[in-house]
C-alpha cells in the first residue's frame, strides 16, 4: 500500500465524519444490525477462510462470529436510543442561586475519524468489524482498519461485506476503510485525520504505536489492551474440591492454545498440597493445537524454555512440533514459589499460549507481596475460596485485585468475556494504555466521544438531541430553574 492509497483512505473518512456523525442515530444502528446480518449470511465462507488462516478451529470461529454478531446488533441498539449522548440541560435560571444561569446544553459528539489496529487472536470479535470498529462507528466516527497480517484474506473478505452494507445504506465510502502494512498503519496513526487509535495486541508493538500516538504535533487518544498475566489467588477452602477446580483451570488455560488475554498465567496456591499433580493430570489429554503465527510460535517456545533456564519446575512439559514456521503444542504447567518467583522478576512476563506457572505460597502475605510488586496492572484477578477460608484475608485479596485489575471474579475463570452493559475489559498498564477505559461492553463507546456544551444557543440552531422538540427521543437530563435555592436542604443531620 503506497503513501498516495494512506493518503486518499485518511481523505475519504474526513470527508464522511461530519455527515456520518449527523446522521439520525437510528440511521447508525440500521447500518450495525445490517451489517451484522451480512455476516451471518456469510457465515459458512469467513469460519472457514478464519480457520485456514488461524487454525483456530471451526466450533471456536463460529462461537467468536455469533458473539461478533450479537455485538454489533446490541450497539444497534446503544445507538438508537441515544443514552450514551449523555445529554444534560440547564435552564435558563434568573434565580440561581451563583447569580444568573444561562441556558447550558451539554453531550456528547463523535471524535472523528478512528484507526483500530485488528487483533490477531480474535479475527471476528477484536478485528474488521469487531468491539473497536462497532463502538466507534455507533460513537458516530469513519473507521479505518489495519488489517491483521495473519488473516489477510479473511479482512479482505469481512472488509468487503462491511463496504457493500455501507454502500447499501447510502452511506460515504469513507465511513468503513481498511489498510493493510505495518508501514501503511503507522503512516496512518500519525495523520492529523486520524482522532484515535486502538489496539489489541502485544505489549511491545501496543507501547510502540501508543508513543506515536502521544509524540504527534497533535497527540490523539490511543486505547491499547496490551499484555496481561491475570493472576489467580486459591485459598485452602477452594481445595476441597481440587479435581473440579483443577478441571476449569486446564480448560482456561488450554482454551484457544491459551492464546486469550485473559488466560490465567499465574495461580498463587497453598504449598504442600500436592495440587500440581492433579492439574496436570487434568490438562495432559488436550491434544495439540496450533498457534497463530510464526512469531508466536517462536515467542511461546522460548518463554517455556527461558522459565525453565530460571529454576522453574516442569511439572508438566507439553509437546512442540513445527512445521513452516509454525508450531502444534500441547499445554504445559509450571511450577515456583513466591521467594523464587521474587528473586526472578522476568518470570512476570506474559507467556502467550498454553502455559501457566503455579506460585506455592507459605501464607498469603507472600501471594499479595510477588503479585504487587511484579504484576501491577492486570485485565483479571480471580478468586477461589470457601467459607471456612480466613474472611479477614479473602478481603485483602479482594481488595488488592480491585486496585490492580479491571474484572475480579469471585470464583469461575476468566477467559469467556461477555458483552454486556456492565463488562469491563481494561485495567492498569501494562493491561491497558488507558486504565479508565473498556474494550468489550457497552461502555466501550465512551472512548470515541467527547463533550461540549452549548450555552444560550436558540432552539432552532440547536442539535436534535438538544432541542427542546427532542425528536429523536434521547434521554435528556434537565436541571429546571429554582432548585438551585434549597441546595443542601435533603442533607439530614447524622447522629453522632
Amino acid at each position: 500500500m503506497t503513501s498516495a492509497d494512506v493518503e486518499q483512505i485518511a481523505s475519504n473518512a474526513a470527508a464522511a465524519a461530519p455527515t456520518w456523525s449527523r446522521i439520525p442515530l437510528n440511521d447508525r444502528a440500521r447500518l450495525l444490525v445490517n451489517t451484522a446480518n451480512q455476516l451471518e449470511s456469510a457465515r459458512a465462507e469467513l469460519v472457514a477462510l478464519a480457520s485456514e488462516e488461524t487454525g483456530l478451529g471451526e466450533e471456536r470461529l463460529n462461537n467468536e462470529l455469533t458473539r461478533t454478531v450479537v455485538q454489533a446488533r446490541l450497539f444497534g441498539d446503544v445507538a438508537a436510543r441515544g443514552e450514551f449522548l449523555d445529554v444534560r440541560i440547564d435552564e435558563h435560571d434568573d434565580q440561581f442561586v451563583l447569580g444568573p444561569r444561562p441556558d447550558l446544553r451539554r453531550y456528547l459528539v463523535p471524535i472523528g475519524p478512528v484507526l483500530n489496529f485488528a487483533a490477531s487472536n480474535f479475527p471476528f470479535a477484536f478485528s474488521v468489524f469487531g468491539g473497536d470498529s462497532v463502538s466507534a462507528l455507533a460513537a458516530g466516527c469513519p473507521v479505518i482498519v489495519k488489517l491483521h497480517s495473519g488473516h489477510p484474506r479473511l479482512g479482505a473478505r469481512t472488509t468487503q461485506l462491511v463496504q457493500e452494507a455501507v454502500r447499501d445504506e447510502g452511506h460515504p465510502d469513507g465511513v468503513f476503510q481498511s489498510i493493510s502494512g505495518q508501514a501503511a498503519g503507522v503512516e496512518l496513526l500519525q495523520d492529523p485525520r486520524i482522532r484515535a487509535g486502538s489496539f489489541t495486541g502485544s505489549t511491545r508493538i501496543g507501547t510502540y504505536l501508543a508513543r506515536i500516538a502521544a509524540e504527534r504535533p497533535t497527540p490523539i487518544p490511543f486505547y491499547g489492551e496490551l499484555g496481561s498475566v491475570n493472576p489467580v489467588f486459591v485459598f485452602p477452602g477452594a481445595l476441597g474440591d481440587d479435581e473440579a477446580l483443577a478441571q476449569g483451570l486446564a480448560a482456561s488455560v488450554s482454551s484457544s492454545a491459551g492464546q486469550l488475554c485473559t488466560k490465567p498465567g499465574f495461580v498463587f496456591v497453598p504449598a504442600g498440597t500436592g495440587w500440581a499433580s492433579t492439574v496436570a493430570e487434568a490438562l495432559s489429554p488436550t491434544p495439540a493445537h496450533r498457534l497463530l503465527t510464526p512469531s508466536i510460535s517462536t515467542s511461546f517456545e522460548e518463554s517455556v524454555d527461558s522459565a525453565l533456564r530460571a529454576g522453574v519446575t516442569g511439572v508438566l512439559r507439553g509437546s512442540v512440533r513445527t512445521e513452516d514456521g509454525l508450531a502444534w503444542v500441547t499445554p504445559s504447567l509450571l511450577q515456583t514459589d513466591t521467594a523464587h518467583l521474587l528473586a526472578h522478576p522476568d518470570l512476570a512476563d506474559e507467556l502467550f499460549g498454553p502455559a501457566t506457572i503455579l506460585v506455592e505460597y507459605e501464607h498469603i502475605d507472600q501471594a499479595l507481596t510477588a503479585a504487587t510488586q511484579l504484576f501491577p496492572g492486570n485485565l483479571t484477578c480471580t478468586i477461589h475460596a470457601a467459607d471456612n477460608d480466613d474472611q479477614v484475608d479473602v478481603e485483602r485479596v479482594l481488595a488488592w485485585g480491585i486496585e490492580h485489575a479491571g474484572r475480579v471474579l469471585y470464583g469461575g475463570w476468566p477467559t469467556g468475556v461477555g458483552v454486556t452493559g456492565a463488562q469491563q475489559h481494561g485495567g492498569p498498564w501494562p493491561a491497558t494504555t488507558d486504565a479508565q477505559s473498556t474494550a468489550v461492553g457497552t461502555a466501550s463507546i465512551q472512548r470515541f466521544l467527547r463533550p461540549v456544551a452549548l450555552q444560550n444557543v436558540p432552539e432552532r440552531l440547536r442539535p436534535t438531541v438538544l432541542a427542546d422538540a427532542n425528536h429523536w427521543k434521547v434521554p435528556q437530563s434537565r436541571n429546571a430553574e429554582g432548585p438551585s435555592q434549597a441546595w443542601g436542604d435533603s442533607v439530614r443531620a447524622v447522629e453522632p
